[in-house]
């Protein structure tokens, strides 16, 4: 009978470390937030890549979900230019229960 593992998220079952997966939980939280701006705000990719800064090929690789090509720095300035508000929520997993307590 084989052992199962259980994982906060796919990240932390994916990466070699937890800074990893914390770095790809936050990466891959402000992709999505920026995706769904760019849809939702009807936009164009070259028109929200002039909002964000940045080029339309490199706005193409976030709307494909090209994480590995984006830093947390970058997404936090684009976010930032979006108009957004990007903050960072910190957790502490109680040893006991497994289950995230906010801090």
């Amino acid at each position: 009978m084989s052992k199962e593992s259980r994982f906060v998220s796919v990240w932390d079952a994916i990466e070699d470390t937890a800074q990893q997966a914390a770095s790809m939980r936050a990466r891959s939280e402000l992709m999505i937030a920026l995706q769904g701006w760019v849809k939702l705000g009807g936009s164009t990719q070259a028109e929200a890549a002039r909002q964000f800064g940045i080029t339309q090929p490199r706005m193409s690789d976030l709307m494909r979900g090209k994480i590995n090509l984006f830093s947390l720095d970058a997404l936090m300035d684009m976010a930032t230019a979006a108009g957004l508000d990007p903050h960072v929520t910190l957790k502490t997993l109680r040893k006991s229960a497994g289950e995230p307590t906010t801090v």
